[in-house]
């Protein structure tokens, strides 16, 4: 793997731990959970793109970079509604007026978790981060 695709996972997986870690305990930090989720997702799906040689836009938009990765990625397809609501956590709940629920950071894990197996899976990465 070449040294910026590992530094892309790398962070991804700060941000997966993150989110995992900040999800529980007595107060979950639902806001951070959304924005981690996203985050990792962000990452992952930047990293394939360094992988394959593409260049990485600067976009916080998940459903922008899913798009140049369909072909090769044709499952991602499944979760694409749940990418969009995925990507408006990089901002939205990082300013006063929204606040994020329960349901929105169990589903941001889940959808985070999709993204994060199949392209540690397409890049030939274990399950789980070593």
């Amino acid at each position: 793997m070449k040294p910026p695709v590992k530094e892309g996972v790398d962070k991804a997986e700060e941000d997966w731990q993150a989110a995992h870690r900040l999800s529980r305990g007595a107060k979950p930090l639902y806001n951070s959970v959304c924005f981690h989720s996203q985050q990792c997702a962000e990452k992952y799906l930047k990293a394939y793109l360094e992988e394959q040689g593409r260049g990485i836009p600067r976009t916080h938009d998940l459903i922008a970079l899913l798009n140049q990765i369909l072909p090769e990625l044709p499952e991602l397809l499944l979760i694409k509604n749940e990418m969009e609501s995925l990507t408006a956590y990089a901002v939205s709940f990082r300013y006063p007026g929204d606040q994020a629920s329960p349901e929105q950071a169990r589903q941001a894990r889940k959808t985070a978790a999709r993204v994060r197996e199949t392209i540690r899976m397409k890049l030939r990465l274990s399950p789980n981060h070593k």
